[in-house]
């Protein structure tokens, strides 16, 4: 087995002023999986001869993780730690590491031991073909077939026609991205799998790859069904910031002009049977219907102009950019 020295800080320190590969992981009650996890991933990465750093994100774990985390980071200062005081999920605990990493590259990936960190260098490959991001595919799933390979072909199905960005994984945490890709993502939610959607939107160039996945051996497993409910609301705000979050008054206004027809159609019938049949209008459910439909497309209309206003002041007080510029050639950057 190669044995590897550890770095001094000082050395670690001269390599630059920030490494070229920051690999973060989320971590929650993974203390058996921690020792064998960090001893690949840093052969992995030794592998490279590249400078990189490790972030561990202890998301609330109330087993040992911490601990064995800790002794980690004290034998090697390359490994660095953030203990999150309560369990606040996946989502979170990857916005931390993004939020702390100093790569130029930055690669996110589970600490079950289910994503193989052998692939790296496959992810790394790809970037310097000129992509920014890399997806990992997990081509051959060793997960249970009914209660998370089915229900996630058929979300990455659903995820991939609506926003227009074709991965056969969305879920798969083994990723690689430019640090500037993530510059202004914020993360809320389930959003954490959704990134290559946001970097898309952005003009980045995105591809997948198929990666090696392993059977869980230790530990218990995070996921459930319940997380499809949270990734189908999630994927309905996708869709509204995707077609909709800068012109919100076409979704709302678009509602408001259907219901105004149905009341305008609703209206019609009723007083057509009022006169050509003699039918009391309190007699009839179209009445009402006409009523609650024009009261419903007034606010529609209402709620768009509103949520035209919030992104104006949202664009405007920020000073959000509508656009972002890939390249400038014989033109001189005004931030500089």
């Amino acid at each position: 087995m190669r044995e590897y020295r550890l770095k001094t800080v000082e050395e670690f320190e001269r390599e630059g002023r920030g490494p070229e590969i920051s690999v973060f992981l989320p971590v929650y009650n993974e203390e058996e999986n921690i020792g064998p996890l960090d001893f690949k991933l840093r052969q992995a990465l030794e592998e490279l001869g590249r400078t990189y750093e490790i972030i561990y994100v202890d998301d609330g774990s109330t087993d040992e993780s911490l601990d064995r985390l800790r002794e980690r980071a004290a034998q090697d200062p390359r490994v660095r730690v953030i203990a999150l005081r309560r369990n606040y999920g996946q989502t979170a605990a990857m916005s931390a590491g993004i939020d702390h990493a100093r790569g130029k590259i930055l690669i996110p990936m589970d600490a079950d031991l289910q994503n193989d960190p052998a692939d790296i260098i496959r992810l790394l490959e790809k970037l310097d073909r000129g992509y920014d991001v890399v997806s990992g595919w997990r081509k051959d799933r060793k997960d249970k077939w009914l209660t998370r390979r089915i229900p996630s072909s058929i979300a990455n199905r659903l995820i991939s026609k609506i926003s227009g960005v074709p991965l056969h994984d969305y879920g798969c945490s083994l990723k690689a991205y430019r640090r500037d890709v993530l510059s202004d993502v914020k993360l809320y939610g389930e959003m954490h799998r959704f990134i290559p959607i946001y970097a898309k939107w952005a003009g980045a160039r995105v591809t997948e790859i198929p990666v090696a996945h392993h059977a869980r051996h230790a530990g218990r497993s995070k996921y459930g069904l319940s997380r499809t409910i949270k990734v189908v609301f999630d994927l309905i705000t996708i869709k509204f910031m995707s077609s909709y979050l800068t012109k919100p008054l076409y979704l709302f206004g678009t509602a408001g002009l259907i219901c105004l027809a149905l009341s305008f159609i609703s209206g019609l019938s009723a007083f057509y049977y009022k006169f050509v049949h003699d039918v009391h209008l309190n007699r009839m459910p179209l009445a009402t219907l006409a009523m609650i439909m024009f009261a419903m497309g007034i606010q529609f209309i209402f709620m768009g102009l509103l949520a035209e206003m919030i992104v104006r002041t949202y664009h405007e007080s920020q000073g959000k950019p509508t656009y972002l510029v890939r390249e400038r050639i014989n033109i001189e950057d005004e931030s500089e």
